[in-house]
């Protein structure tokens, strides 16, 4: 049984498009620090998981047939697994939802194994944005991380995709990690560079528990705080100079090149997650499934989550964004301006070179978003 929404006006449809997010819970190998929702493959699993999320694509595919999709984005996991069941699966996106002509269709996939083939299923499916998860061009860092990949494979991964036509390709870089140090970082950065990506995601790690990591944290010899702080900002002024807009948090981009997917999470657009442990932000509500392929495959209903698009959350997520919040438009969404403790204390963060408030936008600096949570959550306190 699916939730009911209220019905939402056309133009909303129109301007807003929804972005379908589907969760492959699937991994070859759990890596050191990863605790996203995964299990291990076998080509049974991927067939059975495959049918039923098909199922679950038809049965959304009814409800909102009406509403322009312009994203669709296959995470996990490793989406690349489905490898020969990836046409089979957009195609059921294409039957059951008006996409729109300009559509965004991402893939995360691993540089390991058998990627000629992948890259020919994906290119067959309609993908057009590969998300490639490099996170290091050190094969010692490589292997610490438990990744199954070298630094080789990654390089041969995107001059293939290249050569198949692929325009759109982001890589991963992961920072903090242990043992690094100023030199290592400047060499992953210049092997990503030399990659020439359109996209590069960047994560600092964090070690979060049931993983490897967590179990041998105190033996892992991560950076300090203060070294984690430097390598961030080192990384957002070098990947800048290079040419690379520092638009969200942990995301650069090329001019014209973000990601039209993610960026509706921070933008407070719908999207749709469907797969065990995605989420939705959806007309106004949140929902998730639970973290388990049976239940999900057995058809269980979404567990609801409370309401979306408030005030509060408007501001967090805007002000993940390197532009920022713009206090007329808050005032035009929901009929009250901010209130004057909110500037007060923007001005005192401003002083602390946290915040920017120039052109009548409010954002976090690179400073600013080391501290983000805390930024974000005094200022929420005046409101």
């Amino acid at each position: 049984m699916l939730p009911a929404f209220p019905a939402v006006a056309l133009v909303k449809f129109l301007t807003n498009p929804l972005g379908i997010y589907l969760h492959i819970p699937f991994c070859e190998k759990k890596c050191n620090y990863c605790d996203f929702f995964s299990t291990f493959a076998t080509e049974n699993s991927l067939d059975e998981y495959t049918d039923g999320l098909i199922e679950s694509i038809k049965k959304w595919g009814g409800l909102l047939k009406n509403r322009p999709i312009d994203t669709i984005y296959l995470g996990g996991g490793t989406p690349s697994l489905l490898a020969h069941r990836l046409p089979k699966l957009i195609s059921a996106v294409n039957e059951n939802f008006t996409l729109l002509q300009n559509k965004e269709i991402t893939l995360e996939l691993n540089p390991s194994g058998n990627v000629e083939d992948l890259l020919g299923y994906a290119k067959e499916s309609g993908v057009n944005r590969l998300s490639i998860g490099a996170q290091s061009g050190d094969d010692s860092e490589l292997k610490i991380l438990g990744r199954t990949h070298t630094a080789s494979d990654t390089e041969k991964t995107v001059k293939l995709a290249r050569k198949m036509g692929f325009e759109n390709i982001s890589l991963d870089i992961m920072i903090g990690l242990p043992h690094s140090n100023h030199e290592k970082l400047k060499n992953n950065l210049d092997f990503i560079l030399s990659l020439c990506p359109e996209h590069i995601s960047a994560y600092m790690l964090k070690i979060e528990e049931k993983t490897v990591f967590y179990k041998k944290r105190e033996e892992l010899n991560l950076p300090c705080d203060d070294a984690q702080a430097e390598q961030y900002l080192y990384m957002c002024q070098y990947l800048e100079d290079k040419g690379y807009s520092h638009y969200e948090i942990s995301n650069f981009a090329k001019k014209g090149k973000i990601s039209r997917h993610n960026i509706k999470y921070w933008q407070g657009i719908d999207y749709l997650g469907l797969g065990p442990s995605a989420h939705s932000a959806l007309d106004g509500k949140r929902f998730y499934y639970n973290r388990s392929i049976p239940k999900f495959l057995n058809g269980n209903s979404p567990v609801c989550d409370g309401d979306c698009g408030g005030e509060e959350e408007y501001i967090m997520l805007r002000l993940r964004l390197k532009e920022g919040l713009n206090p007329d438009e808050f005032t035009k969404l929901f009929g009250k301006s901010l209130p004057k403790e909110f500037f007060e204390r923007c001005e005192l963060f401003k002083k602390a070179e946290f915040l920017n408030t120039d052109n009548n936008r409010i954002s976090l600096t690179d400073n600013g978003m080391l501290l983000s949570n805390r930024i974000i959550s005094e200022l929420l306190e005046c409101l």
